[in-house]
């Protein structure tokens, strides 16, 4: 079968060298399946794909491609459902221009200043990313016109029908000029996808990335919970835990992998930095030594780390989360290849925890909590390390066959010498007999024995050679007495004040669901169409799986990413994300505890 390169898409020259310093090597499913029929100018698209599967470059190419010469009106439109992917989109699509500013691209989203936007809006751009809430606001305004739109793309579809947008997307549709041109993507296609579909496309073609999820079961997954400013510090323990730590940590951005691979080269570990400021050539220059273990650390950004294919990797850390479940997949899926297992380690802040159960969505049971390594376990495993360093030396000098075979000590199963362990035979010279090389070293240690005793002569000897490597002061302290706190997360639950529900009525749902006590449900705030409430963390999923259960009520979901940081109990919560409207309860919402028309007990709890 012809291989399908991004030469033979239809891409420019330009884009493609562009494509080529950000190092992706070949295209996705869904990026060969969209990225021709974009090109050509036919029909419109229904694309499903799964995310993380490159859905942003499957549509941002051809939008690059065909909107490059700058007009100053808005001539692509791409909907998002968070404030979060809003930016995350701009910054891709940005990073795929070639060489220029053009076109120039603006995200717009709600909990954001409207200031800077009008200016950006009024400054002139050639594509918007925005979520539907403030896109509409901004059209209400005047400061948004959609008059010579050439391409609506709707990202995450379904997700954005989940949350409840599916009138101001019609709304949006409407003022559309009817001869645009419609990218549908989704993860699923339920009858509302569908039914946009049929209604407002017009003619067009499906398309879906049928490519399985990645395979994780050979790998053992754990996240640690640790303050950012000590991730440093455990990830220099997890490394000097393992015999042999050959892997990827993954960082959020090019700065952040350049700090860190410089901080681990400051602390003596082998490490490069691999992101899209590298030149093609510095880029496989940093390949090739982490291919032959010269480095066995690479610090990476997730664009840059596309289309590596490196076996036996040890360990993927996530040293920076990753902003969804399959990126997340994608992430460890490097590692526990080939029938080989492998590692996956997520640092977690305490301000992220709640962002674990997105994370489960993917992993399910197999994500399970780790601690971060103490100083003494991870002193023992070195000192395991160098007796299998020195016996391992002793065979191959020839000592343990002197040894009577009832006194020959075991070597342990790591006695391999690990790689920059100092091996005493080393430049003897190939040509040497064996038994003039064991006379030599012997030699030395009858001469050291005479002023010792053998055993001081021995510890002496391993203290001069391993004396840094088992110094307890390599380590610095690792704060964990934020672990003994009992660790909340923030719910988003789709009923409001037009559903005549107040804050006594969202906490007693929420403690019906679970039987909560009053002072474990917190935080709760009502808005019109949407609510938040605050309860801890280990709830939150029985809350989620009992709400669904009902099958009639409210929606209710872990309030992610776009809502912002669950607030402190007793402190006042985020604002509410202006312009991006929660989803409603269609069929009406009675609060526990209350008929229409009549007031009853609600106490429980």
């Amino acid at each position: 079968m012809e291989t399908v390169t991004f030469e033979s898409l239809g891409l420019e020259p330009e884009i493609l060298e562009a494509l080529k310093r950000k190092g992706f090597e070949e295209p996705t499913p869904i990026q060969a399946l969209a990225i021709p029929r974009l090109l050509s100018g036919g029909a419109n698209l229904v694309a499903r794909a799964r995310t993380g599967t490159g859905k942003t470059a499957a549509f941002g190419l051809p939008l690059i491609q065909g909107l490059r010469i700058p007009t100053g009106a808005v001539r692509a439109l791409v909907l998002v459902p968070t404030r979060e992917l809003a930016l995350q989109v701009t910054g891709e699509i940005a990073s795929l221009r070639p060489q220029g500013d053009y076109p120039r691209v603006a995200p717009i989203y709600g909990g954001a200043s409207y200031g800077e936007q009008f200016r950006r809006l009024a400054r002139g751009v050639e594509v918007v990313v925005g979520t539907p809430g403030r896109v509409k606001d901004h059209i209400e305004r005047g400061s948004l016109s959609l008059e010579s739109l050439e391409y609506f793309v709707l990202d995450e579809a379904d997700e954005m029908l989940d949350m409840g947008f599916l009138e101001d997307i019609e709304w949006i549709f409407e003022k559309a000029p009817p001869d645009r041109r419609v990218l549908l993507f989704s993860a699923t296609m339920p009858k509302e996808i569908l039914r946009i579909a049929k209604t407002r496309l017009g003619e067009y073609e499906i398309v879906a990335d049928d490519s399985g999820p990645v395979e994780t079961g050979l790998t053992d997954q754990i996240w640690i919970e640790v303050r950012e400013s000590d991730k440093l510090e455990v990830l220099c323990r997890l490394v000097d835990k393992e015999d042999e730590f050959y892997g990827i940590v993954f960082c959020a951005t090019k700065v952040d992998a350049d700090v860190l691979a410089k901080n681990l080269g400051e602390r003596g570990y082998g490490a490069e930095a691999l992101h899209g400021d590298l030149s093609q050539a510095e880029r496989e220059k940093v390949l090739r030594r982490f291919r032959s273990k010269r480095t066995t650390i690479l610090t990476a950004t997730d664009v840059a780390a596309r289309g590596i294919d490196i076996d036996r990797l040890t360990h993927v850390v996530n040293f920076s989360l990753p902003h969804d479940p399959d990126s997340y997949t994608h992430r460890i899926g490097r590692t526990g290849r080939a029938g080989n297992s492998g590692t996956a380690v997520t640092l977690v802040t305490p301000d992220e925890y709640r962002r674990i159960f997105f994370l489960r969505r993917t992993a399910g049971a197999a994500l399970k909590k780790g601690a971060v390594p103490e100083v003494d376990e991870v002193l023992e495993a070195k000192r395991q390390r160098i007796r299998g360093r020195v016996f391992s030396a002793a065979s191959d000098l020839g000592f343990l066959s002197e040894t009577r075979p009832e006194e020959e000590p075991s070597s342990p199963a790591n006695a391999a010498p690990a790689e920059g362990a100092a091996r005493p035979a080393e430049g003897s010279g190939a040509a040497e007999p064996d038994g003039k090389v064991r006379e030599r070293w012997k030699a030395l240690a009858r001469e050291l024995s005479e002023g010792l005793d053998p055993l001081d002569a021995l510890a002496a000897a391993l203290a001069a050679a391993y004396s840094d490597e088992l110094d307890p002061g390599r380590y610095g302290d690792v704060r964990t007495d934020f672990l003994d706190r009992e660790a909340t997360t923030r719910l988003f639950i789709g009923i409001g004040r037009r559903d005549r529900a107040d804050r006594r009525a969202i906490a007693s749902y929420v403690k019906d669901l679970t039987g909560l006590p009053d002072r474990l449900v917190g935080g709760v705030e009502v808005y019109d169409s949407f609510s938040f409430v605050t309860v801890p963390f280990e709830a939150a999923e029985r809350t989620i799986a009992e709400a669904r259960k009902s099958g009639n009520g409210p929606v209710v979901k872990m309030a992610f990413p776009k809502d912002g940081p669950a607030p402190r109990r007793g402190a006042p919560g985020p604002r509410p994300p202006t312009g991006d409207r929660g989803p409603r309860d269609r069929g009406g919402f009675s609060p526990p505890g209350r008929t229409r028309g009549r007031r009853t007990n609600t106490r429980s709890g």
